[in-house]
């Protein structure tokens, strides 16, 4: 049961490892594709750096915050 939850992670590290490996390090490291100067070598690649989900929202359907008495 536990090995069918990781086999999907196990797929992308053997089908593109350097891709797979290259992401891990950068939520490691907290990263952030849209800054300096990982942005500019993103580009130099020929990648183009887009924003994580979650962090803009434009259209205001993201969570709300709540008071519960």
């Amino acid at each position: 049961m536990f090995l069918d939850e990781l086999s999907p992670i196990a797929q992308q590290l053997l089908s593109q490892p350097a891709a797979f490996l290259g992401g891990l390090a950068s939520g490691l490291l907290r990263l952030n594709m849209t800054e300096d100067p990982v942005k500019s070598w993103l580009q130099q690649q020929g990648a183009t750096p887009t924003a994580a989900a979650g962090t803009v929202n434009h259209n205001g359907s993201g969570p709300k915050s709540i008071t519960i008495d």
